[in-house]
């Protein structure tokens, strides 16, 4: 009874283990696999912006010859807790996706040997630091050379990291073609360690949600058309008949001579007191510069204070009365 329930027990553990119910002969979405390498991407920069915020306060540039031997070992501290640990990484986790071995000759689900999961990040942050360090390199291998052999020792290892480069990238270019025509090894270090995005659920299908789509259509459907209708609609028009009949139009006329007196020394646009002041037919002031430009910007200008129609910018003629003291 011991050894039957020890049995039970095995079962149930390898029935309930991630992966035991997964098909790996189930084709992903090509667009699943992209966008959890669009996902890992997004989660490197964000860590190494709060990285470097850390470093805010500090000497400027203090990261900076450190920059790429920073950036490959933040990568790989990622993928010692995410693809190292259960053959996912983050992006692939968000989307129910996990490598397999595609080395193995079992039908099953295998997950990733130390071995394909060392070669995985090594193929992906070593390039990356290479490229970045090349120039650093190239100045140190030449000042390190004598001076006769510098020159040539420098240009014959620029061409070959230019040619190494080249190669790689029609590489890249050839496997991401053949991913779009077979819909597998997006990158092409997934395709030389045997690494295949495979379905870490069962019967998992893409649940695709267009609310996110549709909020997005609509405000930028009204955005354009707001920016289609604003040019349009004469605001200092409407402005001054809102005004005209909030303040009560022709109860202004009928205020004290102090009001009267206030209205000429400041400028109905500008609000500063009236230079070159001009009149446009009502008994606002204006400065000549303000009322010029407004009035060759919109040919039906109103005033903006009482909404009277504006003619012709004219000077302003006062009666100037010495009182003896």
């Amino acid at each position: 009874m011991g050894l039957e329930s020890e049995d039970d027990q095995k079962r149930t553990a390898k029935s309930s283990s991630p992966g035991s119910d997964v098909d790996p002969q189930t084709p992903v979405l090509r667009i699943s696999q992209l966008d959890a390498l669009e996902l890992d991407t997004a989660l490197e920069q964000l860590v190494w912006t709060q990285f470097s915020q850390c470093f805010h306060y500090c000497r400027p540039g203090l990261l900076t010859p450190l920059e790429p031997e920073l950036r490959a070992l933040l990568q790989l501290l990622l993928w010692r807790f995410t693809l190292y640990s259960n053959s996912a990484t983050v992006g692939q986790s968000l989307l129910s996706l996990r490598y397999h071995n595609t080395l193995s000759t079992s039908p099953r689900y295998r997950p990733l040997s130390r071995r394909q999961k060392l070669g995985l990040a090594l193929l992906t942050a070593g390039p990356r630091w290479l490229q970045e360090r090349s120039y650093s390199l190239l100045q140190s291998l030449s000042s390190a050379a004598s001076a006769v052999d510098s020159g040539l020792l420098q240009k014959g290892l620029r061409n070959s990291l230019t040619l190494v480069s080249s190669i790689t990238q029609i590489a890249s270019l050839i496997n991401f073609l053949v991913f779009l025509r077979k819909g597998r090894h997006p990158v092409l270090a997934e395709r030389i360690v045997g690494a295949q995005a495979a379905f870490s659920k069962p019967n998992v299908v893409r649940d695709v949600t267009y609310q996110y789509m549709n909020r997005e259509l609509l405000w930028h459907g009204f955005a354009e058309f707001l920016i289609f209708l604003l040019p349009l609609i004469n605001t200092r028009k409407l402005k001054a008949k809102v005004f005209s009949m909030v303040s009560g139009g022709d109860s202004t006329e009928r205020k004290g001579s102090t009001e009267e007196q206030a209205v000429w020394k400041e400028c109905g646009l500008c609000g500063e007191w009236p230079t070159m002041p001009h009149t446009v037919g009502c008994r606002h002031v204006f400065c000549y510069y303000c009322i010029k430009t407004h009035s060759i910007a919109d040919p039906d200008l109103t005033c903006p204070k009482c909404g009277v129609e504006a003619g012709q910018p004219e000077p302003l003629k006062m009666e100037v009365e010495m009182v003896a003291m």
